[in-house]
């Protein structure tokens, strides 16, 4: 390595790490060292002259210093330090003038016209090619960020990569071409493949968002669940209280034919007569009564393609299709979910007739109660007034 190249770097090491603004996380002593480390690759494929070679070295060193001065045109501004520097170390004006043009072909606007500026642009882009290329085009995002230059989102970045690998850069080195090609397509697939996978996530993410949107709101569904589950417990409970009053009056009835009517037929006995009536005629009513409540109400069991087209069917309830073919009501089901208005309509319905079968319910239920409740009281003060006005032992109070 030449004296001025060893002074060059000594400088550029020095002023990057004194004088560059922290924000340059990307264009910064490291990234200087690996396009040196690059250079120095192509330069022993190539076999330069030592002047070439020096020049080119310089170049490298020198090409990103304009930085400390911010980032704007700093092209212009490496030649502006590169010149001060190189003038004052006595260096070669026309070497000067060489070094400078070689540092304003880094700009990627810029074509190169021989090889050795072939080789400073191939330099200075060879991490396109390499494993770090994702390390260094992660700086590159966050400087451009911190400078104010541009935000770019992860997407947007990348696709500016993929444009960059496909339209903008190409090595001009056919040691480039042939040894650093085939890594920067590599990382072109990987970028390919990311905003592939992207698409997916978004097409699922896009889909989801839609299923989300024609299918019923949680809080609708809750509704709808909760009023159900609440439906059928009231009737389960109704069911019930009509079974008690079937049962104890059917006891009762039993009771009052194997004890009571046995012993009418003895004329003594003849006072009994009303009261047992009265006491049989009012459980029988709670036992029919209790069985109005619980009975089932019969259906057609039919609809017609007219019905469903017409949205006129609940077709959630088994009594409107208990009588239908499995195929024409697996058609009317289709039809079904094929209108969210007409599932909610459906829900709707059923929660109303449930409502109304459980009002009915509920009435024959308070009547029946209400009436075993003074059938026994009346029935009592029967057999006391019988007893005690009638009666052969009449009872003295």
């Amino acid at each position: 390595m030449s004296e001025i190249v060893e002074k060059t770097e000594h400088f550029v090491s020095e002023l990057l790490t004194e004088k560059l603004d922290s924000r340059f996380v990307y264009h910064n002593l490291r990234h200087t060292q690996r396009v040196v480390k690059s250079t120095k690759e192509l330069l022993n494929y190539y076999n330069l002259g030592e002047t070439e070679n020096e020049r080119l070295l310089l170049a490298a060193w020198l090409h990103d210093v304009g930085h400390t001065k911010g980032w704007e045109n700093h092209e212009e501004n490496s030649c502006i330090i590169a010149r001060d520097f190189l003038q004052k170390n006595g260096y070669d004006p026309k070497g000067i003038e060489e070094v400078c043009s070689l540092i304003m072909v880094t700009k990627m606007c810029n074509e190169p016209s021989n090889l050795m500026e072939g080789i400073i642009r191939d330099a200075d882009t060879s991490h396109f090619a390499k494993k770090s290329y994702w390390e260094t085009t992660d700086f590159l995002k966050e400087e451009l960020k911190a400078l104010g230059v541009a935000d770019y989102s992860n997407k947007e970045w990348r696709d500016k990569n993929i444009k960059m690998f496909r339209t903008k850069h190409i090595f001009f080195t056919d040691y480039a071409k042939e040894n650093w090609e085939e890594g920067k397509q590599q990382n072109l697939k990987k970028l390919l493949k990311e905003k592939k996978e992207e698409k997916k996530i978004a097409k699922k993410e896009a889909l989801k968002a839609k299923y989300k949107n024609e299918s019923p709101d949680r809080s609708v569904q809750t509704l709808y669940r909760v009023t159900l589950k609440n439906h059928l417990k009231l009737s389960d409970i109704a069911d019930t209280k009509a079974n008690i009053l079937l049962s104890v009056n059917a006891i009762i009835i039993s009771l009052v034919l194997a004890n009571l009517l046995t012993k009418l037929d003895n004329p003594s006995n003849s006072y009994m007569i009303y009261p047992t009536l009265i006491f049989i005629m009012f459980s029988i009513v709670s036992m029919v009564l209790s069985v109005l409540a619980t009975r089932p109400n019969v259906t057609s069991g039919k609809f017609t393609k007219e019905d469903v087209e017409k949205r006129k069917v609940n077709l959630l309830f088994f009594g409107n299709f208990h009588k239908m073919e499995l195929s024409e009501y697996e058609w009317a089901l289709k039809e079904l979910v094929k209108d969210k208005d007409y599932v909610y309509s459906s829900l709707t319905k059923d929660l109303y007739y449930l409502g109304v079968v459980l009002n009915k319910k509920y009435k024959i239920l308070r009547i029946t109660y209400n009436i075993f409740m003074l059938g026994m009281i009346i029935s009592v003060i029967s057999f006391i007034i019988a007893f005690r006005y009638f009666g052969p032992e009449r009872l003295i109070f």
